[in-house]
């Protein structure tokens, strides 16, 4: 069976223009996103464009009831992160936590438990292929790997309620999708870092072994 990602990618239209400047860091719930993405702001000293999770007034009611939010949420993350996009398009150089280029993943998933019906699934990928007609590739794609087993350890140490009542099948599966689609990624440059024994957030060392590799990619050194 043909995977979806595989088709995703064929039917997904965007620019062939590149947003020069423009990393996006994209990677399981727990594995250092937002942490990674605040520091490569302050490195570079760029824009960050912060996942739309604290401020969301969805999210969560979704984890809670998820067969009544879940097409809401996910057509609130996708307006939020086309709102993103076109704003960084006349910026410079921006960093974003998460973006418009993953966010099928997440509606996939849902689509296949049931939590998302067929209709509203193929109305979000209506609405995405079209939104994804009008923008640029990203100058760097970041794919942060880990483990499903250090994914959940941070995030019941970050202590977030809505997510420690998620069952560990969910975070097995997200992790599944993930590297399915990244085997896939082909819109812009790529860069995965396994991130399983490096703690680019307290040790300096990690850091710097981090920042090496991306700035090789984007020809910094």
């Amino acid at each position: 069976m043909q995977s979806y990602y595989k088709d995703f990618f064929k039917k997904a239209k965007i620019k062939e223009e590149v947003m020069k400047g423009t990393i996006c860091v994209d990677g399981v719930v727990g594995v250092g996103k937002s942490s990674l993405g605040r520091l490569i702001a302050e490195r570079y000293n760029i824009k960050l464009y912060e996942e739309p999770v604290l401020d969301n007034p969805i999210l969560d009611k979704f984890y809670y009831n998820k067969k009544r939010w879940s097409f809401p949420l996910q057509i609130f993350f996708l307006n939020k992160r086309f709102k993103m996009i076109k704003e960084a398009e006349n910026l410079g150089a921006c960093v974003m936590d998460r973006s418009i280029y993953g966010d099928v993943i997440f509606s996939k998933m849902l689509a296949d438990d049931g939590d998302m019906t067929k209709e509203e699934f193929e109305l979000y990928e209506e609405l995405l292929y079209n939104m994804l007609e009008n923008v640029k590739k990203p100058a760097l794609m970041i794919y942060l790997e880990t483990s499903v087993e250090n994914a959940v350890k941070k995030i019941k140490k970050r202590a977030r309620e809505y997510e420690q009542i998620v069952p560990i099948e969910y975070w097995t599966n997200l992790d599944k999708n993930y590297r399915e689609y990244f085997d896939n990624y082909n819109l812009s440059d790529f860069l995965k870092i396994n991130v399983d024994d490096i703690d680019f957030v307290n040790n300096l060392e990690d850091r710097e072994y981090i920042f090496d590799i991306i700035d090789r990619k984007l020809g910094l050194k």
